[in-house]
């Protein structure tokens, strides 16, 4: 699951040069990579655009009723047009949903965001995500869901 497909433009600009928007779900210290990407808050949001320098990551925070696992997609969405989302741990529904919004989500082991990010824009292949118990929980949970 921590494979990332490309296509034949690598990370960074698509073939029409628009930007690629890459999120990653964080712990409430913007410093360590989250599971259970449905109920995380917190994302650095880091922008790729043609002849530009990686600039700093925008910090998004989604409100109870933004979290995936609630949202009801009848109004714009901070998670929306974002094309890779990158996360420790995310059930079934959240990966679906996310494909639906045209994102591809990404597990990994990785801690560290930004070491997430520099093996992203080097094409390096992410660390494989560790055991996560709520992975499972969110599997069961996703048989039920309407996501």
């Amino acid at each position: 699951m921590n494979e990332i497909y490309f296509g034949q433009y690598g990370p960074g600009p698509n073939e029409n040069g628009e930007s690629m928007k890459i999120a990653i779900a964080t712990k409430d210290d913007w410093k360590t990579v989250s599971g259970h990407a449905g109920k995380v808050h917190d994302w650095l949001l880091f922008e790729l655009s043609p002849g530009k320098p990686l600039a700093a990551p925008k910090k998004i925070h989604l409100d109870k009723s933004q979290l995936p696992h609630e949202f009801k997609d009848d109004k714009p969405h901070p998670l929306m047009g974002v094309d890779l989302l990158v996360a420790a741990s995310a059930g079934d529904g959240f990966i679906r949903h996310m494909a639906a919004w045209g994102g591809q989500v990404v597990l990994t082991g990785e801690c560290d965001p930004v070491g997430a990010m520099e093996k992203i824009m080097q094409h390096k292949t992410l660390q494989d995500p560790r055991f996560d118990i709520t992975t499972a929980l969110c599997k069961l949970r996703d048989l039920f869901s309407a996501h």
